[in-house]
């Protein structure tokens, strides 16, 4: 049986994100970037001082990577940008789905070959209108279709393997994977199956030792599996709406979350709702690595 804690962290920041998703970390410069989604914002905080910038968008972002020194790459419901970071100006780099206006993107992340896995999914929440799309030197390519929630996309610190779910399904998927590409060498098979138990798989990253750190919407807490899907422990928050780890160093998480579709009430009842979360975890995390042009 897994192993509860109680949350002993802290806020990282206050900043009530009505979607807060899709957080990185840049080691090199120790900042920590997230998006509120909903809101269109992009999030910077610089962990040694504390110093945090809200930066506006045009569109709705959820993926950040870095490319190089001077950009980073930015998925949204227009498509893949390349952002200058000493002027936030974005730059159309790819078109995901221009052929369907009413999504966007959601969950993502750099394989360690440096292409990038990409999930979309409908505005309104309809079903089975995304997909999962593998983006490699700026080569599109659609891995899985008839997707309607993407998250949980992570991989092995090898290479080897990839993993994935459809929050509505609440099935984690795992599927071989060519190390040189980040492309599926096989079938995916189910490795943790939630389907009908309380709480969405959301957001996840990989371990050095290839365990899995999961957010767990609804639930409010973060959950460890080992690599063989067995469920090893939960670490609670104090919000609700769970949605995404990242690294920070040090055995460190911190975790985003949300307040969408809550009323006044509920949010008065889950007051911190869309802050940014820090906790203690026995982890570590190779770095992330860059988006390949």
């Amino acid at each position: 049986m897994a192993t509860t804690h109680n949350f002993e962290g802290s806020v990282l920041s206050s900043s009530l994100c009505e979607l807060g998703e899709g957080p990185t970390f840049e080691a090199e410069t120790a900042t920590l970037w997230w998006f509120d989604i909903l809101g269109k914002a992009l999030h910077e905080l610089h962990l040694p001082t504390g110093r945090e910038i809200v930066h506006k968008l045009p569109v709705m972002g959820s993926v950040l990577a870095s490319i190089d020194a001077g950009r980073q790459l930015v998925g949204s419901d227009q498509g893949l940008f390349v952002r200058d970071r000493a002027s936030g100006e974005l730059s159309l780099y790819r078109e995901l789905e221009p052929e369907k206006p009413g999504n966007r993107s959601n969950d993502g992340r750099v394989h360690p070959s440096g292409s990038l896995w990409i999930g979309t999914m409908s505005k309104k929440g309809e079903d089975g209108a995304g997909s999962i799309y593998h983006v490699r030197e700026g080569v599109v390519t659609k891995l899985f279709d008839r997707i309607s929630i993407p998250n949980s996309i992570c991989f092995s610190p090898d290479g080897t393997i990839g993993y994935y779910v459809d929050t509505r399904v609440n099935r984690l998927m795992r599927v071989p994977l060519n190390s040189e590409t980040g492309l599926p060498a096989g079938d995916a098979a189910v490795l943790v199956d939630e389907n009908g138990k309380p709480g969405g798989i959301d957001g996840s990253i990989c371990a050095s030792d290839g365990s899995i750190w999961n957010a767990r919407w609804g639930e409010g807490a973060v959950d460890h599996y080992a690599s063989d899907g067995t469920h090893i422990s939960r670490h609670l928050l104090p919000a609700r709406r769970t949605t995404c780890p990242v690294y920070i160093g040090d055995g460190r998480l911190a975790v985003t979350s949300s307040w969408e579709g809550l009323d006044e009430a509920a949010r008065t009842a889950d007051p911190l709702a869309g802050a940014l979360f820090e906790i203690a975890v026995p982890i570590q995390c190779d770095p992330e690595p860059a988006y390949r042009l």
